[in-house]
């Protein structure tokens, strides 16, 4: 499905790592520009999992009425086109009522699914992703990457090797259907003229992401991100596939299941999400249609959404 070109238009994005601060700078703007907020965070889509994906709070949510949050159960799984249909349908409804749509978040896959339209694949064969996990269990995630590079050498590319729940849908596409997965997704950039005029992503320094990453981690764990694992595992039916390999969750389920020491277990959700923010900064670097904004961290963010709001205005 593909975003209708009008509508696009009107929609504002503001994107970037973890961690970076899009939150607060997201209020800022979204009050100067009378928009909404429409998360692009695929894991905040889920309910329960609120201090794991640093999820709005109900005083930020008071403040700006939010949306495509908490749309499903930890248990259940939800496609891009799926979130691309509910995102349509939220945009639509906030332009409706006179104001602006404005997508906030780091999954960059919702982000050029939005402006470039998506592919409505095969559903999950659930025999075949356990091959594939246990490739990766018995060999290692290097040859599980290579075997993806074989059939899928474009999609391989933009891939990290520890990427593994992507890597397998890669690879399942085209075991399925026997067509790669790059041919397949639209990855057309959106025509100039048909662009809106903010798609931007925030670029900070390197040194002060890692202390803000690391800083994000100690306040998570302090508000009580061991205790929701412990919830969440306690749900039934228990989570799912996708909800147990969220970043922090994965990491505490460890813990909890598998005898992982908590010290250990808080050292790799920091070294994971480090990594994870270094992925992000490819995506949306690669993402043609996105204007990188640098960052150096002085600015709050107040100042730094009249700073997008006066580029964008000038634009």
């Amino acid at each position: 499905m593909n975003f209708p070109t009008e509508l696009i238009k009107q929609c504002w994005f503001l994107a970037g790592p973890t961690a970076v601060g899009k939150s607060a700078t997201a209020l800022a703007l979204a009050q100067r520009i009378n928009a909404e907020i429409l998360s692009m965070d695929s894991m905040a889509i889920y309910r329960s999992m609120d201090i794991g994906t640093a999820k709005p709070d109900n005083f930020e949510q008071s403040a700006v009425r939010h949306h495509l949050l908490d749309l499903i159960e930890p248990h259940s799984d939800f496609s891009m086109a799926e979130y691309c249909e509910a995102a349509l349908n939220a945009a639509e409804d906030v332009v409706s009522r006179g104001r602006v749509p404005l997508f906030v978040g780091g999954t960059g896959l919702y982000l050029r699914a939005i402006l470039r339209g998506t592919f409505d694949g095969p559903g999950a064969d659930w025999g075949l992703r356990k091959q594939f996990e246990e490739t990766i269990e018995h060999h290692g995630p290097e040859q599980l990457h290579q075997q993806l590079a074989a059939v899928d050498p474009q999609t391989a590319g933009r891939l990290h090797v520890n990427d593994h729940r992507r890597i397998i849908r890669a690879l399942e596409v085209h075991t399925l259907t026997g067509v790669p997965l790059s041919e397949q997704q639209n990855n057309v950039p959106l025509a100039t003229a048909d662009r809106p005029h903010c798609i931007v992503w925030l670029d900070p320094p390197r040194d002060w992401l890692r202390n803000r990453i690391d800083r994000r981690v100690d306040l998570m764990m302090e508000a009580g991100l061991l205790d929701e694992t412990r919830r969440l595992l306690a749900m039934s039916p228990p989570p799912g596939r996708t909800a147990r390999q969220a970043l922090g969750y994965r990491e505490l389920i460890d813990h909890l299941e598998g005898g992982v020491s908590l010290e250990e277990s808080v050292e790799l959700i920091r070294v994971r999400t480090r990594q994870f923010a270094k992925r992000q900064h490819t995506w949306f670097r690669n993402l043609e249609e996105c204007q990188g904004i640098s960052i150096d961290g002085t600015d709050s963010a107040e100042q730094l959404a009249e700073r997008l709001f006066q580029e964008s205005s000038a634009s």
